[in-house]
């Protein structure tokens, strides 16, 4: 979503070391997460845009309802205060999980990551930020940010630099039981075109699957999140899913939905086609962002699919777009009326950033009302018999005019990149290019979202960065 560009992060502390010890820990067993407990694990979550951009997610024991929390662009989880508050109006919420776009890996979080635990509210993190975060080739993504000259790049890229970076975030966040899971990208790729980049997604799982065993830190999921684009359904799903080599594979995959709106339905909205396409799927699979603002009242009757009968023995839960109430109007609570952005340091575009959370009616209540009847039980993990694993998807292979990547091609290194041949044959050149880029077409990493929809909100965004671009000239 292109409005969450300037939107804050927010997190959530802890408050003792007791506390981060009372969080059961979340791990990915075959095609399910599950809890330290045994109980399987559905999120329900919610993202959050404040001061700083970052969102995150709330999980329970049980559904995995989450909520995106972004409340500023640098990091929400450092402000001990403010997350007590808002952990505690999640709970009434129900929400179980926050996903943080952005966080300082340098800062401290104990305070945050704490006060959501005691709420019963796991993390999910990106590893990325906009210097750091992969990006496809230039030439066939629109970016419109102030450029350096370390910015914009040629081709797909996944370098050192890149991979320091993220490390020092999941050194930061590892040490959190709450910590559900980390994403090493936000809509990297948003039209089939740009497919070439897919291979330095999945690059990106391996060498931090590969760094986090190296620590011996525990197996805690690495995954990505994905733009919801007809184009590349189920490719890119399938590719990260693929191989014999269990250390390449992401951990769990998840898709940014906004195709259910209104009253919609399990079948018009398309979610029938998106449970076709996981069923069967070998890791755990979320939706990463939902939340369709138009028509208005939002009425989150999708949540019934997601967590109910339909969908529930597939899908792990979703997260929900977004925490605050901002210009692009998806929010869920308010810290108060607008204010001239001029006078008050605290507001971004006028909506304050911080303060007592109060309730948007009636978006709050809608999703609460939904929430409060949906707890899918699932399966125990005692009964997931390790026997039942299921069999990955066959890689992908390229197809004039839609995907270009050969899902069997080896993967690139740090430091190399694939020339217009390997994405069939698989072959690298060394990079010459040193630096990460630095653009994003969406509020939470990149790309157009679900084949057009929520393009008023979208709209609102990219005027946002364009003014941007205007007056930095």
């Amino acid at each position: 979503m292109l409005v969450s560009l300037i939107l804050p992060s927010l997190a959530f502390l802890l408050a003792t070391d007791n506390a981060l010890a009372a969080t059961p820990i979340i791990s990915a067993v075959g095609s399910k997460f599950f809890t330290a407990d045994g109980d399987q694990f559905y999120i329900k979550g919610t993202h959050q845009a404040c001061s700083q951009s970052f969102a995150y997610h709330m999980l329970s024991s049980l559904p995995l309802p989450g909520i995106a929390y972004q409340l500023i662009s640098t990091d929400p989880l450092v402000d001990t205060n403010q997350c007590k508050r808002d952990a505690k109006q999640m709970q009434d919420l129900g929400a179980n999980a926050i996903r943080v776009y952005h966080v300082d890996p340098t800062a401290d979080h104990k305070g945050c990551m704490s006060a959501f635990a005691d709420a019963g509210i796991y993390l999910f993190v990106d590893l990325d930020d906009f210097p750091t975060q992969i990006q496809p080739a230039c030439s066939q993504r629109l970016i419109i940010w102030p450029a350096t000259d370390t910015w914009l790049q040629d081709t797909p890229a996944w370098n050192q630099s890149q991979l320091t970076a993220f490390s020092a975030v999941l050194d930061e966040f590892q040490q959190y039981d709450n910590t559900a899971g980390v994403f090493v990208g936000n809509e990297v790729l948003t039209t089939a075109e740009v497919s070439n980049a897919a291979p330095y997604v999945k690059a990106a799982v391996r060498d931090m699957k590969a760094y986090r065993d190296s620590k011996n830190y525990r197996k805690i999921p690495i995954g990505y999140s994905a733009a919801d684009v007809p184009g590349l359904r189920p490719m890119l799903q399938n590719y990260l899913a693929c191989g014999d080599n269990d250390a390449e594979r992401a951990d769990f995959y998840s898709l940014n939905v906004y195709e259910w709106c209104g009253g919609s339905s399990y079948d018009g909205s398309g979610y029938s086609q998106l449970e076709k396409n996981a069923t069967g799927y070998n890791i755990p699979i979320f939706i990463s962002e939902t939340g369709c603002r138009m028509p208005r009242p939002r009425l989150f009757t999708d949540q019934s699919a997601i967590f109910g009968p339909d969908m529930s023995d597939t899908w792990s839960g979703a997260i929900v777009y977004e925490w605050i109430q901002e210009a692009n109007d998806y929010g869920l609570i308010n810290y108060g009326p607008t204010v001239d952005p001029n006078i008050s340091t605290d507001a971004l575009d006028g909506y304050p950033r911080s303060g007592m959370p109060t309730t948007q009616s009636p978006d709050y209540g809608n999703l609460k009302s939904q929430w409060a009847t949906l707890s899918p039980t699932g399966v125990k993990l005692s009964a997931y018999s390790a026997s039942a694993r299921i069999t990955p998807p066959a890689c992908p292979t390229s197809t004039p005019g839609g995907w270009i990547v050969n899902g069997n091609a080896r993967l690139p290194s740090v430091g190399q990149t694939l020339d217009s041949a390997a994405t069939s044959s698989g072959a690298t050149t060394p990079s010459t290019t040193g630096g990460a880029t630095k653009a994003t077409a969406s509020p939470t990493g990149g790309g157009t979202i679900s084949g057009g929809r929520e393009v008023a909100g979208m709209a609102v965004g990219l005027l946002t960065v364009m003014m941007g671009f205007v007056i930095w000239l």
